[in-house]
């Protein structure tokens, strides 16, 4: 099992397990062998104000999985709910894809793999509704 590789920029913070860890001054590359371990990359965090469209609430669920302020177990029929309706409006095959992955790492309780294939939709997601980058 290779694990989850992270490539860290300089003094890039990163969530795991409950705690804040900030790279060095260089680049460096983390292998993360534990399964099952809770990782946020905090350049990556959605802030609550932020939550103001659907893709981004169901990915602020799952970021709240990872971060430890929500309990797996409930979370998860928010998440497979929220995934649900999200496929009601992004039919094409990329959002297809994309959510389908979502489903499936969210059955596996593998949410960091759940919240990266939410996040691929946040750009359509700001097209389809007009709303400026961040």
């Amino acid at each position: 099992m290779s694990g989850l590789v992270l490539k860290l920029g300089p003094r890039e913070r990163v969530l795991i397990n409950g705690a804040v860890i900030e790279n060095g001054d260089r680049r460096s590359r983390l292998s993360i062998m534990t399964p099952g371990a809770n990782i946020l990359r905090l350049r990556d965090a959605i802030h609550p104000g932020e939550v103001t469209t659907p893709v981004r609430r169901v990915c602020y669920i799952a970021q709240l999985v990872l971060s430890g302020d929500a309990d797996p177990a409930e979370a998860r029929h928010q998440l497979l709910r929220g995934i649900e309706q999200l496929s009601q409006v992004l039919t094409d095959p990329d959002s297809r894809a994309c959510l389908t992955a979502a489903t499936e790492a969210v059955l596996a309780a593998q949410h960091y793999q759940a919240l990266k294939a939410l996040r691929a939709l946040l750009p359509r997601e700001e097209r389809l509704l007009a709303v400026p980058p961040r």
